[in-house]
């Protein structure tokens, strides 16, 4: 896909990766609507672009929300034109064992709202703004691209199994998408990041963090930029489809 131009939607695009893409797609002409719950950093977050010459705008919205969704998609339509691009890479943790014991004791469990919550936000979202994006696209009449963000935690990790079953369907989605989808001109990939330098990452404990970062091969964290590197790639190779790019410093879990 040309970028230059291109009207692309980035959910969680207030900060980090999802900044980091922006700042990547708009250098190369993508003119952005970045989509997050937070209007303030939102506004940060555009006004930033703006400085370095990117056209960007804020939407205020909640992906897990069939109604604020189609809502936002719509004014974005009205305001930039019907979408070329999405990344999808909106998403949330909430930690837990399933079960916790100590001594055949069981002392907690993940709750139902612990999973909800990263279901919601974390597959139903990306499957709301997947088929508005994929609906405007068809109905305009132009070629598209959509970009899931999973994680390599969807083969499965420890005290994550609402974020990992949620990863691992949205690299479903992405190969049932690029199929489904590839008559229109539409193409679908994703990227499963690995550890990443991010807030959430920076929150850790020092000693946790010492731990993980012992753990990739290549000895360090990576950076936002790593991630939109391989999202840019997935828009400008007009052959890529249906595949997710592991970008995770050589890291296996």
């Amino acid at each position: 896909m040309q970028l230059d131009d291109a009207v692309i939607a980035i959910t969680g695009g207030a900060r980090g990766l999802g900044l980091a893409m922006a700042r990547q797609l708009g250098e190369r002409g993508a003119r952005l609507a970045l989509i997050d719950r937070e209007g303030d950093a939102l506004d940060k977050a555009v006004n930033t672009l703006k400085d370095a010459g990117i056209e960007a705008q804020a939407f205020v919205a909640d992906v897990a929300d069939e109604k604020s969704v189609t809502e936002t998609f719509s004014a974005i339509r009205e305001r930039m034109g019907a979408l070329c691009g999405l990344v999808n890479n909106a998403g949330i943790t909430r930690d837990g064992l399933l079960v916790k014991a100590k001594e055949r004791r069981v002392e907690g469990r993940m709750s139902l709202e612990q999973w909800q919550q990263v279901i919601d936000v974390n597959l139903t979202g990306v499957f709301l703004c997947g088929r508005e994006a994929a609906t405007q696209m068809i109905e305009a009449g132009h070629e598209g691209v959509i970009v899931n963000i999973s994680s390599i935690s969807r083969a499965g990790n420890m005290g994550q199994s609402n974020y990992a079953a949620t990863k691992a369907g949205v690299a479903a989605l992405t190969v049932t998408w690029a199929k489904e989808l590839a008559r229109y001109g539409i193409r679908v990939g994703a990227v499963a990041p690995g550890f990443i330098e991010t807030e959430m990452t920076s929150s850790m404990r020092p000693e946790i963090l010492e731990k993980i970062t012992k753990g990739v091969p290549l000895g360090r964290l990576g950076q936002p930029e790593d991630i939109a590197d391989s999202v840019r790639y997935i828009f400008e190779n007009a052959y890529f489809s249906g595949r997710v790019i592991e970008c995770d410093g050589a890291l296996r879990i």
